[in-house]
């Protein structure tokens, strides 16, 4: 992956917002090798997202924030800028299934994944030695009802232990407590085994073999404190008949949903999902 910066925008839309950034990004020697935009007509928001060729800037990255703001404060953006070479780290939870965590492990060893994981903390010991073949480490903290507290109490400074940027519920099974949802908003992603907003919580698979759907799916969504309703990254469906069973429906189901938090992770780490309300703006590659 070549060395890029990315700025990414969000500010009420009005004319002149790209010719300004643009010319901006000239001034300081900018080559801008990916350019997305769109304009939320409803609502009169405005998105951008830039690649910028680090090698061609004339100045550092931190001399290009501080002379950006004048642009920001003129047109009331909120932005950032990150560096393709500081990739995110991923601390991924875990439970028994382990579908979407060793999708996501061998999709990292193999390099497909632009971020670092850092940890697998897992409120069962099944996955230890599928985890530590990785030599990524293990953490396992039992969380139970009587002792819940404690046990986020202790994942969270595990978390904070690792320096991790973000956290991936692979198929975690636990709901977060609401602090912990509010510390991270908008850097934990979940998986859910169903095409939201349709069968929320708990045996979505159930839900729909008794309502005889024929296509069902899986979601790649940012964690909140509303159970199943966060932003929306990613997701897709399967076709399925009345002749499969729910074991059917469930082997099915594993595929759609390693696929869709690989994709949406990979938008995350490349900073091209932008949260507005409840609502998101991905411009995928």
């Amino acid at each position: 992956m070549s060395h890029v910066y990315r700025l990414v925008i969000s500010c009420p839309d009005q004319v002149g917002i790209v010719a300004k950034v643009a010319e901006y990004i000239a001034q300081q020697g900018g080559s801008i090798v990916e350019a997305n935009h769109h304009t939320d007509a409803n609502n009169g928001w405005f998105f951008m997202r830039h690649e910028i060729r680090a090698s061609s800037l004339k100045v550092s990255l931190n001399e290009f924030e501080a002379g950006f703001q004048t642009v920001a404060n003129e047109f009331e953006m909120e932005w950032y800028i990150s560096d393709s070479n500081k990739p995110k780290k991923i601390a991924l939870f875990a439970s028994k299934e382990s579908h979407c965590l060793a999708d996501l492990l061998h999709r990292w060893h193999e390099s497909e994944l632009p971020g670092e994981v850092v940890c697998v903390i897992a409120n069962h010991d099944d996955l230890r030695s599928m985890v530590e073949w990785y030599k990524v480490p293990f953490h396992h903290v039992p969380v139970t009802p009587d002792t819940k507290p404690q046990a986020f109490a202790e994942t969270e400074a595990l978390v904070q232990q690792y320096g991790a940027d973000m956290i991936v519920l692979a198929r975690y099974m636990q709901i977060l407590p609401p602090q912990m949802c509010a510390d991270y908003a908008g850097q934990v992603i979940n998986i859910h085994h169903s095409f939201l907003p349709s069968f929320v919580g708990a045996k979505p698979y159930h839900q729909a073999n008794e309502r005889g759907v024929k296509l069902i799916g899986a979601t790649c969504h940012y964690v909140t404190q509303d159970l199943d309703e966060g932003p929306i990254i990613e997701q897709d469906v399967i076709r399925i008949s009345h002749s499969q069973t729910i074991d059917d429906m469930k082997r099915l189901g594993r595929d759609v949903e390693k696929t869709v938090l690989a994709r949406g992770l990979r938008y995350h780490l490349e900073d091209r999902v932008l949260i507005h309300g409840n609502k998101t703006v991905v411009f995928d590659a």
